[in-house]
């Protein structure tokens, strides 16, 4: 699939010494929904920064588009619609008047149909003629999606998009984000929230300490790193595991109701037919059982674990 943004051997770093950023390689797909993971610290404004031009890198080069951002930063950041992490609209502008001027910044002619369409899209319609200092917290995030949106970008950032927003919002942007990939629009999210990842991206990329340390598709990540957890419910409770069911490594939950097993998915050989004839040889009857996969959550902080 052909990259809409190239990133090769990207560095920061600054004069406290800081490394933000260890030559990171990346290549964004278009039309795709990339998420950025890692924790707070990791690089991942940072790297957002220089791809929007906010921010100078140390070395390397990025392209958007097949524009260098900074011999063709003009062309390459009339691509990119950006919806930062801070609030930044208290001003005594109306909601109209905001998002049609974001929109003349970028060189584009007026589109009162298109702009309408955009704040009907965030339910900011209703709002349209109010002072921005006016609105409520969602509500000014609200504009600034739209403000991000104005110009009719072909790639959109999300920075922590829906960090301390309410759940109408959350749900009304991840609509918005649905329609605009459908449409052909290439979006970049960074969220804490690892269930929106997993839900809404098409590949996952994991930066930590500067460095990106994996990249990959969302359900081939799920595939490749989840491990799976047996779970069955003993018939009657048990003090202890028996010796001779040592070799599963099993724990013993819920007042000795329960007895988990957690398998490689991968693994060709995991165990659980002959851990089942065990069982049933040393007459350990169980009322039910189920499986359930490691979520992304839990294989994020696996992996960053690791590189600490």
């Amino acid at each position: 699939m052909e990259s809409i943004i190239s990133i090769k051997n990207l560095s920061k770093a600054y004069s406290s010494g800081l490394r933000a950023l260890k030559h990171i390689d990346l290549e964004i797909r278009k039309g795709e929904i990339f998420a950025l993971l890692g924790p707070n610290g990791a690089g991942k404004t940072t790297l957002i920064s220089i791809v929007c031009g906010i921010v100078t890198a140390t070395e390397g080069a990025v392209t958007v588009d097949s524009h260098d951002i900074v011999q063709d930063y003009r062309a390459a950041r009339s691509k990119i619609g950006l919806v930062p992490q801070e609030l930044t609209t208290d001003t005594f502008e109306t909601v109209w008047a905001t998002v049609s001027f974001s929109r003349g910044l970028f060189g584009r002619a007026p589109n009162p149909g298109y702009i309408e369409k955009i704040l009907r899209d965030l339910s900011l319609w209703d709002k349209r003629n109010d002072a921005i200092m006016t609105l409520s917290g969602g509500m000014k995030r609200r504009v600034i999606i739209a403000k991000a949106l104005s110009h009719e970008p072909e790639i959109l950032f999300l920075d922590e998009p829906t960090a301390g927003v309410d759940v109408e919002l959350r749900r009304d942007m991840w609509a918005l984000v649905r329609a605009l990939r459908d449409s052909g629009v290439t979006i970049i999210l960074t969220t804490h929230y690892i269930t929106e990842a997993e839900e809404m991206a098409d590949r996952i990329g994991v930066i930590s300490n500067g460095e990106m340390i994996v990249v990959e598709e969302t359900a081939e990540l799920m595939t490749k790193m989840g491990n799976k957890q047996l779970t069955l419910n003993l018939q009657e409770p048990m003090t202890s595991i028996p010796l001779e069911l040592l070799d599963w490594r099993l724990e013993l939950n819920a007042d000795g109701h329960e007895l988990q097993y957690t398998f490689d998915v991968n693994d060709e050989r995991t165990g659980v037919p002959s851990l089942l004839k065990k069982m049933s040889d040393l007459g350990i009857a169980f009322k039910d059982l189920h499986t359930r996969q490691s979520s992304l959550e839990e294989i994020f902080v696996s992996l960053v674990r690791d590189r600490e």
